[in-house]
């Protein structure tokens, strides 16, 4: 019986150790997460990432996000690292079906607040120190208020901000828009909430805000929409982490869908002719916990 007892209690030891062995094997490595954040309240900048106020003439309103896409995510070490010598993590899929290189809308990861956008092994990252995000805005999904005839509607907006994006047909709600083209940074899709009504249209070459707070050291191309922002403290990528590290990009939505106004209210109002001359994110704050 004692023989019975010592043979059971090696075979549960043995059974222990290797279940131990295996779940040690198999736990997951650390990784780079990257999540977006929409701020109302954060400070409106410029294209030079100075504060700045809605232009005369002009009119905003802050809208409220539904969903967000990049096409580009890199982690750039100084100011004077030139855009594309950091390191860069992600660019999203192109295509050149519409007769030149761009954006493939259908292939875009699209994202809530605070929904991971990119996991990314850290024994993948480079290690080094990090002072800057550069992220690549390209397509915006969010709810604004209208006017027409004196009365306020409200409907959702699909903004196309990247450089250049080839669209099928993309949709907001049960409305359908056929592109099936390539459309600059610019094009934007309008469809009101509970009424049979939706129009699209485009807003004027080079108007789209984005933020350079380092432009005078390191640029971006024009007509891009690479947004740049500073880490409080520097990101510092050793090699020896063990546990996630979680980057937030908090994007300033402060007054970032602007028009130009024909009546003087503060409400757009595109049956009148007032037109959208800009929906570019102003600001970027990256933050990160490790």
């Amino acid at each position: 019986m004692k023989k019975l007892v010592v043979l059971f209690t090696l075979v549960i030891g043995a059974f222990t150790f290797f279940s131990c062995e295996d779940a040690d094997d198999k736990a997951e490595e650390p990784y780079l997460i990257v999540k977006f954040q929409f701020d109302p309240n954060q400070v409106r900048l410029n294209n030079l990432g100075q504060p700045s106020s809605v232009a005369p003439g002009n009119a905003a309103q802050s809208p409220d996000f539904n969903a967000i896409s990049a096409h580009y995510f890199e982690l750039s070490p100084t100011a004077y690292t030139q855009l594309g010598d950091g390191t860069v993590l992600y660019h999203a899929a192109e295509t050149i079906e519409g007769g030149s290189v761009a954006i493939d809308f259908d292939q875009a990861i699209l994202v809530s607040e605070g929904e991971t956008f990119l996991k990314i092994p850290l024994s993948q990252v480079a290690q080094g120190n990090y002072e800057y995000v550069r992220v690549s805005l390209a397509y915006q999904d969010y709810n604004i208020s209208i006017r027409n005839n004196g009365i306020d509607y409200q409907g959702r907006l699909a903004s196309f901000v990247g450089y250049n994006t080839y669209i099928n047909t993309h949709f907001i709600g049960s409305n359908s828009f056929p592109v099936n083209a390539n459309r600059s940074q610019g094009y934007w899709a309008f469809a009101l909430n509970d009424f049979p009504y939706a129009t699209s249209g485009q807003a004027p070459a080079g108007a789209t805000t984005v933020p350079n707070p380092i432009a005078s050291t390191s640029p971006i191309p024009s007509g891009s929409c690479v947004v740049t922002g500073k880490f409080a403290e520097n990101l510092v990528i050793n090699g020896s982490e063990t546990q996630d590290v979680v980057v937030t990009l908090s994007l300033s939505v402060n007054n970032s869908f602007e028009w130009q106004e024909v009546t003087v209210d503060g409400k757009y109002e595109p049956s009148i002719g007032e037109n959208v001359v800009d929906m570019g994110l102003r600001g970027l704050i990256p933050s990160y916990v490790k």
